[in-house]
């Protein structure tokens, strides 16, 4: 099983960004981070990266219910969508698979869980 499911479009990074977080909020998914991992390397340890963003996604709904059946679920949230400039023309964003990170856990209570959300995040990526 793939630990996450992507997508790759041509257009400009900015105008994908923008659409990813517009697909999440329809799915109702919040973006709690946002790590810019091409400044934080520039800045850190003087590399030149490309435009690559880690957007924390949360769905409150959902965070509650993992939470209030696993609290150390808080380990493995939020739920990461990455927008990468593959190339000049091409942009790949990837979200993370649920239903295989949760495989570590062993709670059935989990199960249902992982399976809506996995559902939302491939309709985000679709939906691009």
């Amino acid at each position: 099983m793939e630990y996450y499911f992507s997508k790759t479009l041509q257009q400009p990074f900015d105008a994908v960004v923008e659409k990813v977080t517009e697909e999440l909020k329809k799915e109702q998914f919040g973006v709690l981070t946002q790590i810019n991992v091409q400044e934080t390397l520039k800045k850190k340890i003087d590399v030149d990266f490309k435009p690559y963003l880690i957007l924390g996604a949360c769905n409150p709904h959902y965070a509650y219910k993992a939470l209030s059946a696993e609290d150390k679920i808080g380990t493995m949230l939020p739920c990461n969508v990455i927008v990468q400039q593959v190339n000049p023309t091409t942009v790949e964003v990837a979200a993370i698979n649920p239903i295989a990170s949760m495989q570590a856990v062993k709670n059935e209570a989990l199960g249902e869980i992982a399976q809506d959300v996995t559902e939302k995040l491939k309709r985000v990526v679709s939906n691009l």
